[in-house]
């Protein structure tokens, strides 16, 4: 992982809203063999008994399903917009380019669950993604029941305690203050989505970065 200290976001609720609106995670481990697994699914983050959980749900057989049921190590991540930034919206024009993005790592334990979990699971992300329309035919609820039956044979539930949880918000934050404006600008400019969704994300933060512009 990119690894340093300003790029690091401290704010826990800022992690938990940031799992919340980007779920469709990187699920990745390693099997017996050690030969590396990767899926990609949604999953969403809560408390349990104390503990900070991912859960979600795969499908059956697949070689991510038995790579997590020989080794119970994993690893989710989950990201968000990235965008170029260009050397030469620096103050000093002669620095290399970079690129900034917004990325949690959750490492932790998968543990595979009932039948009666697959049923809160399915319901669970049926309703998150189709929160406007409660009618919905896919909402787990509002399928034939026929259906259910045979989906329910081909998944399994899970969840994952997080054993670390680690971020970087990489935003510019080691940038003077005249760079780190100019950026925001320039990907103003472009007009491209995650450009946008990046300088709002810097534009939020510019009095933590710069607290001195609080004095002002």
């Amino acid at each position: 992982m990119y690894d340093l200290p300003y790029h690091k976001a401290k704010d826990e609720q800022d992690i938990k809203d940031f799992i919340a609106k980007y779920p469709f995670a990187f699920l990745t481990g390693c099997d017996s063999e050690n030969k590396p697994v990767a899926t990609q699914i949604p999953v969403f983050i809560e408390e349990k008994d104390g503990r900070k959980i991912l859960r979600g749900h795969l499908m059956k057989n697949t070689d991510h399903h038995k790579a997590f049921l020989q080794n119970e190590n994993v690893l989710a991540v989950f990201t968000g917009h990235s965008t170029y930034v260009s050397g030469t919206w620096y103050k000093n024009p002669y620095t290399p380019s970079t690129w900034n993005f917004m990325s949690v790592h959750a490492k932790g334990v998968i543990k595979f669950l009932d039948d009666e979990a697959i049923v809160d699971a399915l319901r669970m992300v049926s309703l998150h993604f189709e929160k406007y329309n409660r009618e919905s035919t896919t909402i787990y609820d509002n399928l034939p029941s026929e259906f259910t039956a045979r989906l329910m044979k081909a998944i399994v539930a899970f969840e994952i305690e997080i054993k670390e949880l680690d971020t970087v918000f990489k935003l510019s934050q080691d940038r003077d203050e005249e760079s780190y404006k100019n950026i925001i600008g320039r990907l103003r400019e472009q007009g491209d989505e995650s450009g946008q969704v990046i300088a709002s994300e810097m534009e939020k933060r510019i009095n933590l970065v710069f607290p001195e512009l609080n004095q002002g």
